[in-house]
């Protein structure tokens, strides 16, 4: 039975089908009747209040599953196209705004691509998509697949840098994938097309302007085992994004460990996601996983989830999803947002596994979730840390189901001096709490390594390194940044340091973050930790980092955002900060206090420390030249003003 329900379709520069069961034509290949409606939203013309009969795509399929034992993600579509099931996208009031069937996104994406194909474009040529949360960033994506040409998920997210910083994060993107063609929708078609001003394209335009094109009359030839799949670009939390080089065998490789080593995914799972496409978390985990198990989803738009969190536990419990996965600053987010008395109206019994991982997990974040939300039917045991990255396509660890967060709790001050693990006790001074990750899915390698490529036993703290199928080609088009990180033996260095505890992956930061302070390593989010315990701040309000100084010495800065603007409460706040990190970590800090909302992001919502520091040496580079500048100040007194000017990096 049809729910009928009013839409506005005021986010979708689509067309929303209702559609007629379909047929198979005696070629095996999908048919399908006239859509009984067609709507298409355009600036001249939008769409007024419907009644439209839209139901979600059903849980239950009529296939036998089949958990992705494909060779490639064509082969994985045709397949899912001939059940039930499909993606459903979901407005910020809640409602369901468009469906899309498998079926009708191959039949979609097949007559797309052979528009494409009518381009001349030449095999393996990218195609430019500003990934927003909607049906057309499927049916380009799979358009690619059919048509021999690779997909490149530019991202949809103008945040704080404003305009002219995100048109040219675009024209980086877009010159450095060497892209032939583009699509954004009408709202960021302006964007896109500032960005590529003087760059030779073969085409670009609205997805409504590539409905116009003419179909060519080939036969397709879709992307082969050895061929990319797709590029994925990385968040850019440490460096400048790069495109992530993965083929058709090795994110089949990688869905095939996720969906029968990691998830194990069944035939009545349903899944919920609000992650963006442009995030290999969204992209590889909650687009290509469901699709090559056959599993309906469901999609909230980044953005809405950002601004009500608790849409993501409404469509929880009124899907009966049962996979859905966060950073820990999602789940930080939600139950920030949520008052307790609202706890009763959600019903999550059946979520039973809730993905937790692509950052360093605080513990008291799913502790705090999980605790807010048990009267609602939550089970905290449904938590799975897991480790993975763009790079190894995206998993490399899941821990087991049904096992919750297993923290190690370590002495903190024996693992600054020695990098070496030791589990706390009564008499320790200083705790820390590291989450494990699981074990490597099968066929993959995991060792830790120190700074010369020797190989630590376990608890001993050093670089990870990965190796097998899932692992990228390289990153497109610069092979000196591939060499730096992957090794002729196909050992992958991931810029990540932790440590082995049982065959469990722990990690523990990032190499790069890492201050070292007279010999000492400080992790920065130990100094974060104490600036987000403060009862005036909250946990995500502090970015710790190193500069180097005139004497070439690292020293230890903090950047808090805040909201308080009273100088005597901050000159305060910021005395007991220096009291605390020194009498916990032994080391002075600098100490900058900043509006709230300044703290920059990557484009995955990770707090960029690399982006930090360098806001933070700007500014005192304006300092120095405001006190230069100001009549009768002494040169010492300006040079006060540049704590850290000789270098950001090591």
């Amino acid at each position: 039975m049809l729910k009928t329900v009013p839409q506005k379709f005021q986010n979708y520069n689509t067309i929303c089908y209702i559609l007629r069961p379909v047929q198979k034509s005696r070629c095996g290949l999908l048919k399908r009747h006239a859509p009984l409606h067609a709507y298409k939203r355009t600036e001249l013309n939008p769409l007024p209040d419907v009644q439209s009969a839209l139901s979600p795509t059903p849980t239950e399929n009529v296939l036998p599953l089949r958990l992705a034992d494909f060779g490639t993600l064509a082969d994985a579509l045709d397949y899912a196209a001939e059940g039930e099931t499909g993606a459903n996208f979901y407005t910020g009031k809640g409602k369901l705004g468009a469906v899309l069937p498998y079926r009708e996104l191959r039949a979609q994406a097949l007559t797309l691509a052979r528009r494409l194909t009518g381009l001349g474009l030449a095999r393996g040529a990218r195609v430019a998509v500003v990934a927003e949360t909607n049906p057309d960033f499927l049916r380009f994506f799979f358009a690619c697949q059919y048509a021999g040409l690779v997909p490149v998920a530019l991202p949809s997210l103008v945040n704080l840098g404003g305009h002219s910083a995100y048109v040219g994060k675009l024209r980086g993107l877009m010159l450095g994938c060497g892209a032939s063609v583009a699509m954004a929708s009408s709202q960021f078609m302006g964007f896109l097309r500032e960005a590529t001003e003087g760059i030779k394209l073969r085409f670009q335009g609205t997805p409504a302007e590539f409905d116009e094109l003419p179909e060519s009359n080939v036969v397709l030839q879709c992307s082969t085992p050895t061929e990319i799949a797709y590029l994925q670009y990385t968040s850019g939390s440490t460096s400048f994004p790069r495109g992530v080089t993965i083929t058709q065998a090795a994110v089949l490789s990688n869905l095939s460990g996720v969906v029968n080593h990691g998830l194990y995914v069944q035939a009545d799972d349903r899944c919920v996601s609000w992650l963006p496409f442009y995030h290999d978390m969204g992209l590889v985990g909650f687009m290509l996983a469901p699709m090559v198990t056959q599993r309906s989803i469901d999609y909230l738009d980044t953005r809405d989830f950002a601004m009500r969190p608790r849409r993501w536990l409404e469509l929880m419990s009124s899907s009966r999803a049962t996979i859905s996965f966060s950073p820990p600053f999602g789940y930080e987010l939600c139950a920030r947002r949520i008052r307790p008395e609202d706890v009763a109206q959600y019903d999550l019994s059946s979520w039973r596994i809730a993905g937790i991982g692509a950052e360093p997990i605080s513990v008291h974040i799913p502790e705090h979730f999980a605790k807010l939300l048990a009267p609602a039917g939550f089970d905290s045991r449904a938590f799975v840390p897991s480790y993975g990255m763009a790079e190894c396509s995206l998993a490399v660890s899941f821990s087991p189901l049904q096992q919750g967060i297993v923290v190690d709790w370590i002495d903190a001050d024996h693992l600054t001096e020695h990098l070496r693990v030791n589990p706390a006790s009564s008499e320790t001074g200083r705790v820390n709490g590291f989450v494990r990750c699981g074990r490597q899915l099968p066929g993959h390698e995991v060792a830790i390594c120190d700074d010369h490529g020797k190989k630590l036993p376990e608890l001993q703290v050093g670089r990870i390194k990965v190796r097998g199928p899932s692992l990228m080609s390289g990153y497109f088009g610069q092979p000196e940044q591939t060499h730096q990180v992957l090794s002729a033996d196909g050992w992958l260095d991931t810029g990540d340091i932790g440590y082995l505890v049982d065959g469990n992956i722990v990690v523990t930061g990032r190499h790069k973050d890492m201050i070292i302070i007279n010999g000492r390593n400080i992790w920065p989010q130990d100094i974060e930790h104490i600036v987000g315990r403060q009862p005036e701040l909250r946990a995500m309000d502090a970015s710790a980092f190193y500069v180097i100084g005139q004497d070439d010495e690292e020293i230890a800065v903090v950047v808090v955002q805040s909201a308080i603007c009273d100088l005597a409460e901050i000159r305060l706040l910021t005395q007991r900060l220096h009291r605390e990190i020194n009498a916990e970590l032994g080391i002075t800090c600098v100490i900058e206090f900043v509006p709230r909302h300044t703290l920059p992001h990557t484009s995955s919502g990770k707090l960029s420390r690399a982006a930090s520091r360098e806001d933070y040496l700007k500014r005192c580079e304006q300092k120095a030249r405001d006190a230069l500048n100001t009549p009768g100040t002494p040169l010492d007194i300006a040079q006060e003003s540049l704590p850290a000017m000789a270098s950001a990096g090591r």
